[in-house]
């Protein structure tokens, strides 16, 4: 079961919601049904969802999906699937191949998910956009709300910014929240970063130099304006002129990159010719060395 979904977020009369959608609900209880469901998130027994034979995408980086399966294993999913409620216990998925078949990879038994019933789009888009206008709802909650309007609604960023009353630019920063690693998500969630926060590290393409700034932010509780100063700093170093023979190979820079992918810091991987090295590994404080601590023992 996916450690960020708790029982109180399957919402009062889910499963009953679920049971009535084997029956065609009168139009007066369809709306009301679709309202309800469009916010809510079910869990569904993995061995019961079945792909869409219509989806456009067919090639998936398998390291990539072990990546996120190992992910999964640790931090669960934050991104609820999407599926269609078929007949019975048979659903059929709408969007989130990629979530669903790490997933599998993962072994998990149940994957949070969004039901839908048929003919709904027009009410679903509907449910959506009212469902954003909520005070309470976190960043995450609404990147995700505005991901499902884009592949539900088939909307473009223009047409969504429309249809919520925000800027483009504005959508685009609360989508590109989702591409964070599952950590940073779920303390964005969680309120231990602000946005301002989020939006630095977004800015980061090295998951190691991302990981290792947010941690330092966790630790040493860094201000957003902190935390661009460090973002700036990580990507722009003050420039030298490289010492080719201090250059290591491709084979010594892949160690490096998974070994900073690992420790979620910018591990120095350091070898000359003959194979002689040392690899330094930068903690942050104390906090952050018993981090890694942890992960050497494991």
């Amino acid at each position: 079961m996916a450690k960020n979904v708790k029982k109180k977020e399957l919402g009062l009369g889910i499963r009953a919601l679920l049971n009535n959608l084997d029956e065609q609900p009168p139009p007066e209880k369809q709306e009301e049904m679709v309202r309800e469901l469009s916010h809510t998130v079910a869990l569904i027994p993995v061995a019961q969802i079945e792909v869409n034979p219509f989806q456009p995408r067919k090639d998936f980086d398998e390291d990539a999906l072990e990546e996120l399966a190992s992910s999964l294993k640790v931090h669960g999913l934050i991104q609820p699937i999407t599926v269609r409620r078929l007949s019975g216990k048979e659903y059929q998925l709408i969007s989130g191949e990629r979530r669903l078949r790490a997933a599998r990879i993962a072994g998990l038994k149940d994957i949070p998910a969004y039901v839908r019933i048929a003919n709904d789009q027009e009410m679903l888009e509907m449910a959506l956009v009212e469902n954003i206008q909520r005070e309470d709802l976190n960043p995450i909650e609404i990147s995700i709300t505005y991901q499902r309007l884009i592949d539900e609604c088939s909307l473009t960023h223009e047409n969504l910014g429309d249809r919520v009353g925000k800027k483009r630019s504005t959508v685009t920063n609360f989508l590109g929240l989702l591409k964070l690693p599952p950590q940073i998500q779920q303390a964005l969630k969680d309120k231990k970063i602000s946005m301002g926060h989020a939006k630095a590290l977004r800015g980061i393409n090295d998951l190691a130099i991302q990981l290792s700034i947010f941690n330092e932010i966790l630790s040493n509780g860094l201000s957003v304006r902190e935390a661009e100063k460090l973002a700036r700093d990580y990507q722009q170093p003050k420039t030298r002129a490289a010492d080719p023979a201090k250059r290591i190979s491709d084979a010594h820079m892949q160690v490096q990159d998974n070994l900073r992918h690992f420790f979620g810091t910018k591990v120095q991987l350091k070898a000359n010719e003959k194979g002689k090295g040392q690899i330094v590994i930068p903690f942050t404080s104390d906090e952050d060395l018993n981090r890694l601590l942890d992960l050497l023992e494991k």
